[in-house]
């Protein structure tokens, strides 16, 4: 399958579906306290950099952020659907998250990921990202792991 990823407005139907089912799995996973995702019109904010992941058909099949803060960036929204996963999607996405954040003269990638996301941790830990204390307006939260990487 080839996968395209470019820079798009999360204010698409397809793409606001994608982030609601990353929303509802998170959902299934932990209280609502201990969920962080970005509300739309935040993903739509001049500091993000907003990727999503099409198949050859041109479908929709994953999304990513980038929210610059000067020196650092946070990850967000990071997902894949399920059909497509364990297709190396999300290691694609997040390398041009990487890019996109080391382009704007970020030397900091942050994000907040929960204990029971398995696949997530393996992904970031296997990108370089060790633990780290919360940071920004993160508290702490016994369900959450905070990361971050110099890039």
């Amino acid at each position: 399958m080839t996968v395209t990823i470019t820079r798009e407005d999360p204010a698409q139907p397809e793409i606001e579906a994608l982030l609601a089912d990353g929303e509802a799995h998170s959902a299934s996973l932990y209280p609502t306290e201990s969920n962080h995702h970005a509300p739309l019109d935040a993903l739509r904010a001049a500091n993000v950099r907003f990727l999503v992941a099409r198949n050859d058909r041109g479908l929709a099949i994953g999304t990513g952020a980038v929210v610059l803060n000067g020196d650092w960036a946070e990850i967000k929204g990071l997902w894949v659907v399920e059909a497509a996963r364990g297709m190396g999607i999300s290691k694609h996405l997040l390398d041009a998250l990487t890019t996109e954040a080391k382009g704007a003269g970020v030397s900091v990638l942050r994000l907040e990921t929960g204990i029971a996301s398995h696949a997530a941790l393996g992904l970031y830990r296997n990108a370089g990202f060790h633990e780290r204390d919360p940071f920004a307006a993160y508290a702490p939260d016994p369900l959450s792991v905070f990361m971050e990487k110099r890039v």
